[in-house]
């Protein structure tokens, strides 16, 4: 391939690009106290993002990552607040074990019954997948009303989800929702601060799936 430009590339050949992309990251995260699946985690966080700050800002509760892989490979479903995340997650990974993807805010029943109540779709939404799911992963990356939403319905007990990767990015009550997340005792994946996004939710949950696809 010819590029028209005095810059040449390392390589394009895919593999090799994420490859040298670890390296990079790897030389230039400096100390950290993560363990290492979940610095597994964090390097695609930061690979997704190009962030090593919001790397830094990662906040694990201690069965997180291992309370992800036994519920992916339990086949349990995974419940993700906008389609986003649909899109980008490796759906095969959590197919195999016998789970799914849902997304619900563009759903009709969501949309109406959240004009009848006059709120957001991301609560309403949150609402109907826990009258779906027993356990699940829940990965937030867009809404803090929804994140908020499902820490209500842990704190009532409504909800038991397996694993919430709570990522939401924003300026509006997205940092204390997420502030919020790390205070319950339920296995999660937070950061700290406005930082996140569905991109590095997708780069969590990816993470979570390449472990529970290994022996």
């Amino acid at each position: 391939m010819d590029f028209k430009t005095e810059f040449k590339p390392l390589t394009v050949q895919p593999q090799e690009i994420e490859g040298i992309s670890f390296n990079m990251i790897d030389s230039e995260f400096g100390e950290h106290s993560y363990t290492p699946e979940q610095y597994k985690v964090v390097q695609r966080v930061v690979h997704a993002s190009a962030d090593f700050e919001l790397g830094h800002s990662m906040l694990f509760h201690d069965k997180a990552v291992q309370a992800g892989i036994e519920a992916i490979r339990k086949g349990e479903q995974v419940y993700a607040d906008v389609q986003m995340i649909l899109g980008g997650v490796s759906k095969g990974r959590i197919e195999k074990h016998g789970g799914g993807v849902h997304v619900f805010i563009s759903d009709p029943d969501v949309m109406e019954e959240a004009k009848r109540l006059n709120t957001t779709r991301a609560i309403i939404s949150v609402r109907k997948a826990i009258k779906q799911f027993d356990g699940g992963i829940y990965a937030i990356g867009n809404a803090p009303t929804a994140l908020l939403e499902l820490i209500r319905l842990i704190k009532e007990e409504e909800a038991k989800p397996s694993l919430v990767i709570g990522l939401p990015v924003g300026f509006v009550s997205a940092p204390e929702s997420k502030e919020e997340l790390a205070k319950l005792d339920v296995p999660f994946i937070t950061n700290v601060g406005r930082k996140g996004g569905s991109t590095v939710t997708v780069a969590a949950l990816n993470a979570i799936s390449l472990l529970a696809d290994k022996d």
